[in-house]
């Protein structure tokens, strides 16, 4: 097993240690993503870019949410899981939502279904889902650009999911109580 350092802002490269500084000072503490992340800074730069531009996508907090955990569950993120669960309860986003993203249960609207099931379609056919899916996906009322920030969502989840597995990233304490793995 590979053991992957767990950054602080004094132990981290000099190109990492201001980003690592701003998640202390917005968290409160440094994200252990984050702390893995450290390690490369342009990939700890282009997650909290990623994140940042598409928590201001066109989507919704329950939209986004859908995705992010699609992919994580997708991908089996035993990190990624717990933490979004958290976000998305900081976010307001009701519980039935994100216990159903969680346990891969059919979600509570049928738009909410439907862009569930896009994002999964984009994600196991590498950005190749049928006419079928697209028919569906624009019949719900979705758009374009939305089709297209569901890419910039699977670009930021592939980030963190990724160096999550790599580094078996440790849940941070206030995401331990949404642990989760995969069934």
């Amino acid at each position: 097993m590979n053991h992957f350092t767990l950054h602080t802002v004094d132990t981290a490269p000099d190109d990492s240690k201001s980003m690592l500084q701003n998640s202390l000072s917005a968290f409160g503490f440094i994200p252990n993503l984050h702390a893995v992340m450290a390690e490369a800074p342009g990939l700890l730069d282009g997650y909290q870019v990623l994140h940042k531009l598409f928590s201001e996508s066109s989507f919704n907090a329950e939209e986004l949410t859908v995705v992010w955990q699609t992919i994580n569950v997708e991908h089996e993120c035993g990190y990624c899981v717990p933490a979004h669960t958290g976000i998305a309860h900081m976010m307001k986003v009701d519980a039935e939502l994100t216990e159903a993203l969680r346990n891969r249960a059919p979600l509570p609207t049928e738009k909410l279904q439907v862009l569930h099931d896009t994002t999964l379609a984009m994600t196991r056919s590498r950005g190749k889902p049928s006419a079928e899916q697209l028919e569906r996906f624009f019949a719900a009322g979705y758009t374009q650009r939305q089709l297209l920030e569901i890419v910039l969502g699977l670009a930021q989840k592939v980030m963190s999911n990724y160096t999550n597995h790599l580094a078996a990233t440790p849940v941070d304490a206030p995401f331990q109580k949404f642990s989760w793995s995969a069934k």
